[in-house]
């Protein structure tokens, strides 16, 4: 029965609805303030489901009236919904309620932007629109009619009639209530068409605001190749006759995969050179495809309950990883994966915020949209794929979609399908899924020396550290692949997958002419922490001759990290042997240019104050902002006329193209500007801000600006070339907080939050002022605590208007317990006056009680 008042929900209490819903019809009649909804829901009882009273979601409806079979019903109104005595069999349940589009400035349900009306249903905001089962086990074909004298009137599914002030629209795919999507407005569409593999010809549409028309040929293009890539890789055709994208400026997230209408994130899908960088172009691909892709993974096959989010999440996030490694550098995608893991999933691990990939139990499912849902829980089908083979993972997914098409599943049934497939045991791979925190691999070394032949053994030992709620944890599945190097840098024993399922365990490879150097966790094929002991000449020598690019990588940044260490906690001076190793990879012209950029970036501010909490020592964010700034000087000096090679050889010529080659190209080029503004007074980037003709490297030349100081002009200039760019001023608000002096960050907020261009309503402007001083550690963690107030006093301020955003944001404050006990205090403080304020939103107080520890 529900209650007003918020409660757990626990995934072992999960019952299924007390009925089943054969068709939904809907009739919207659509006005800024008062639009009226018509509901008409064909429900029969489910056989499966325990008896229990008829209940209906419902919040912040006016109810007009409610029919059953024809007949008036007056049902009991609760702020959580509905319930009524129903027939024993058959019935149809109609009711009509008023709600108010104009007013929801929380994004959620049926809303407005900027003249236009939108929709955002999950994870429950279809009962902000009608009463129903708003659960995602709750499937049905809709029909739908919108009511208006918008020029454009769009829903799921397939058009089916239209008319002077209306249009129909049908989806013959039965679809949970959290992918139903309603679009009105004034816009124009960016057409084209696509023909699937057995013949059907699908109508493709990006629907923006006029005057946004030439930013979506890009994106056009992406979502082609998106289908074509999931005919040939995963053999899903599409299975409507339109798929429609529509772009929105208000929107809480990045995109949703509404059945067949899309509804992105005005950012997440408009590009053009001049207005777009080359890593806006690369994070639209991958969503668009991402999007595309829970067409199947998510939609055909949804989730049985919001528990099972991982199954659609973490799922799709692999594939659509899978695609931007094939449409781009695999190994660079891989570290870019890697990095992000580290940056947000390994600190939800590591703090107050961590839970399992499916959670045992929310207040509010809306904060666990989390990194661990997403990026740990695409890891999971990665170790998954790694430990069946690439023809398992193939016979598993097509066994998937065959037994579960139309079905709100689990893990459970996920799972099974691998085993009876490969015939493999799960139960213990299970538990990734269930134990939360990240676990730590340790690993000792031993070599015996033979006659013919020495053996070398590797001692793995796992654990996996507390987390709340879970303090005992048993050991797990974990693919761990290795590969062994000479002392002269030839391969001796290439990838091997070594799977740990113990507390302790030894392997051995035997027949060794000389002891090897080993490569471990190639390709991170597990999401874990490797701690080993070893040192910077290994280190140099795996950066110099590891075959595998990850580990590479890996060497190198683990240098960086040895270095900053010293530096921060010793007053060091950056190590030559660095310095060394570090120019001898940006001269190794056989290395992809976008690797090598990557390979020249240094640990980012938070990155080092948690290896240095990990080695128990207490992080200072403005000494490691200091060691930082040091290192990257002395790189800049030490590489000197490298670096100026490496800018003018890397200058991409002709018309601009945001392909993986130009792309790298124009990364390294970008990185090499980088140190050279150290060195150079900004005078190449200001040459370059002057006469760059695309956004890549215009916004490249103000950022080194920005970060030495010397960005007045430009900022300027930049403002007056692009006030009218929504997008493009988003970047313009968020650099000038994300780089600003550790000193100043907090005043350069506050003088942009009264900006007459800071509308604190929209997500994407309020992220990119009050997100990017969060993001600027040194400038947030002033000792002042200026940067602490400020947030906390616009998340007070926006939790009222927009709910989802603030909870989300509340994540700035998440690592408070590894700093100091100054820090600390300023930060609880802080806390617990957003715990105070009247009225707080359900969502954010679960997040501030989380991370509060309450």
């Amino acid at each position: 029965m529900p209650h007003d008042a918020p409660q757990t929900i626990y995934l072992a209490d999960y019952t299924p609805f007390t009925h089943l819903v054969e068709q939904v019809h809907l009739v919207f009649r659509l006005a800024p303030d008062v639009t009226r909804v018509i509901s008409r829901i064909a429900f029969v009882p489910n056989p499966d489901a325990p008896d229990g009273p008829f209940f209906l979601h419902g919040e912040q409806l006016k109810l007009i009236e409610a029919k059953i079979d024809g007949q008036p019903v007056t049902p009991e109104l609760s702020e959580a919904g509905l319930t009524c005595p129903v027939p024993d069999g058959p019935f149809t349940w109609e009711a009509e309620v008023e709600i108010s589009p104009q007013t929801n400035t929380a994004l959620e349900g049926l809303y407005m932007s900027r003249a236009m009306y939108c929709t955002q249903c999950e994870a429950e905001g279809f009962r902000k629109i009608t009463y129903y089962p708003d659960r995602p086990d709750v499937m049905a074909p809709f029909t739908v009619r919108i009511e208006s004298d918008l020029p454009v009137l769009l829903s799921n599914g397939n058009p089916s009639g239209r008319g002077e002030g209306w249009a129909e629209w049908t989806d013959p795919w039965p679809k949970p209530a959290y992918l139903f999507a309603l679009v009105a407005g004034d816009l124009v569409n960016h057409p084209d068409r696509f023909t699937t593999r057995s013949g059907r010809e699908v109508e493709l549409n990006i629907w923006v605001r006029p005057g946004d028309e030439k930013k979506c040929a890009f994106g056009m293009d992406a979502l082609k190749r998106s289908m074509t890539w999931d005919e040939e890789t995963y053999g899903r055709e599409y299975d409507l006759d339109v798929f429609n994208i529509v772009a929105v400026d208000d929107f809480n997230m990045g995109a949703m995969e509404n059945k067949g209408l899309n509804i992105f994130n005005s950012s997440a899908v408009l590009a053009s050179p001049e207005t777009s960088t080359d890593a806006n172009f690369e994070r639209i691909e991958g969503i668009i495809a991402h999007e595309y892709f829970h067409n199947w993974t998510g939609n055909r096959i949804t989730c049985r309950d919001w528990f099972q989010l991982c199954l659609k999440e973490g799922l799709t996030v692999f594939r659509d990883q899978q695609f931007t490694g094939d449409m781009r550098s695999r190994a660079v995608k891989r570290i870019d994966d890697v990095l992000n893991l580290r940056a947000r999933q390994f600190r939800e691990d590591n703090g107050p915020l961590a839970h399992p990939v499916r959670p045992e139990s929310f207040v509010e499912i809306n904060n666990f949209y989390t990194a661990t849902v997403y990026e740990k829980g695409a890891e999971l089908i990665g170790m998954l794929k790694r430990l069946v083979g690439d023809e398992g993972y193939a016979k598993a997914l097509d066994l998937y979609f065959e037994r579960h098409d139309g079905d709100a599943a689990t893990i459970e049934d996920w799972l099974r399908v691998f085993e009876d497939a490969t015939g493999r045991d799960l139960s213990q791979f299970k538990l990734w899924y269930s134990q939360a925190g990240t676990p730590r691999v340790r690993v000792d070394e031993a070599w015996s020396p033979g006659a013919e032949g020495g053996t070398f053994s590797l001692h793995f030992r796992q654990e996996t550290p507390p987390t709340p709620g879970q303090a005992e944890k048993d050991p797990l599945v974990i693919p761990v692949a290795v590969g062994l190097l000479s002392p002269n840098g030839d391969e001796v024993v290439p990838t091997q997958v070594l799977e740990l399922t113990q507390t302790s365990q030894v392997f051995q490879f035997e027949g060794l002419a000389t002891r090897p150097v080993p490569s471990i966790l190639r390709g991170f094929s597990a999401p874990v922490i490797v701690e080993r002991k070893t040192d910077a000449k290994e280190r140099a020598f795996l950066l110099a001759h590891d075959t595998d690019p990850f580990n590479k990588w890996e060497a190198g940044r683990g240098l960086a990290k040895d270095v900053l260490t010293r530096m921060v906690s010793e007053g060091a001076d950056p190590a030559p042997a660095y310095l060394e190793a570090l120019e001898a990879m940006a001269r190794d012209e056989s290395l992809d240019p976008a690797f090598r950029a990557l390979a020249l970036r240094l640990p980012s501010q938070d990155d080092m104050a948690q290896t240095l909490f990990d080695a128990g020592r207490t992080p200072d964010p403005l000494q490691i902002h200091a060691a930082l700034r040091h290192l990257r000087k002395a790189v800049a000096e030490h590489m000197g006329s490298l670096l100026s090679d490496l800018y003018d050889d890397m200058a991409v010529h002709g018309p601009y193209r945001p392909d993986a080659t130009d792309a790298g190209q124009r990364a390294l080029r970008q990185g090499a500007l980088a140190l050279l503004s150290l060195v150079d007074e900004g005078t190449r980037a200001q040459a370059q801000f002057e006469a760059a003709d695309n956004m890549t490297e215009q916004l490249g030349a103000l950022t080194c600006l920005l970060e030495i100081g010397a960005a007045d002009a430009a900022l300027s200039a930049f403002r007056s070339q692009w006030q009218s760019d929504r997008l493009v001023m988003d970047k313009w608000f968020g650099l000038q907080t994300a780089h600003a002096e550790p000193d100043k960050a907090a005043q350069v907020a506050s003088r942009l939050t009264e900006d007459s261009d800071f509308d604190w309503k929209n997500p994407n402007r309020f992220r990119a002022v009050i997100g990017g001083l969060a993001m600027n550690a040194a400038g947030f963690h002033t000792p002042s605590g200026a940067a602490y107030a400020l947030v906390a006093d616009w998340l007070i301020r926006l939790d009222p208007v927009n709910p989802q955003t603030t909870a989300r944001m509340t994540t700035a404050f998440e690592t408070w317990k590894r700093y100091d006990g100054d820090r600390q205090g300023m930060i609880r403080d802080n806390l617990e006056r957003i715990a105070a304020t009247p009225g707080l939103s359900r969502d954010t107080t679960e997040m501030v009680g989380r991370i509060l520890g309450a």
